[in-house]
């Protein structure tokens, strides 16, 4: 499996922490779409963009993205078409994005979520399948109205 992971600058003490947690993990392979440093100043949609697209194109499975609060990735990532990234901030939230919802990257915050919580919200999205059952429907619901109102551009 290949993992994206990528943050701005204020994510960037987060990242490295989620890095370093899962890096070395067997079947495991994870790219890191910057930034390399909190003095590293970057515009976090950039970065958001980086990895969706990564995921769009399928060159990596799923994405990690990591800012201040977590939102303004999400909203990047949810631009592109084919990406289905959750803000995840607790246990639950993160278990739910993918059985539930399917998610393909998570986001967090790193002035929300704490560095022990943050390790455990990964390991539980990354060990979570899509459950199918009565989710099927409302994810494939998604995927129309994205396919109506999400138009290449």
């Amino acid at each position: 499996m290949k993992i994206g992971i990528g943050s701005d600058h204020f994510g960037y003490p987060l990242k490295e922490v989620v890095y370093k947690h899962i890096s070395g993990r067997e079947n495991l392979e994870i790219i890191d779409f910057g930034v390399s440093s909190e003095k590293e100043v970057v515009l976090y949609p950039d970065i958001a963009l980086k990895v969706a697209l990564a995921v769009k194109n399928k060159e990596i499975d799923y994405g990690i993205l990591i800012c201040g609060t977590g939102i303004g990735m999400s909203i990047t990532a949810n631009k592109i078409p084919g990406v289905y990234a959750a803000l995840v901030e607790n246990i639950y939230g993160a278990e739910r994005a993918k059985k539930s919802n399917n998610s393909n990257i998570i986001t967090m915050g790193s002035q929300v979520v704490g560095p022990e919580v943050a390790k455990k919200l990964v390991d539980i999205w990354l060990s979570s399948d899509f459950q199918g059952g009565r989710s099927t429907p409302k994810v494939n619901r998604i995927y129309e109205i994205e396919g109506t109102y999400m138009k290449e551009g």
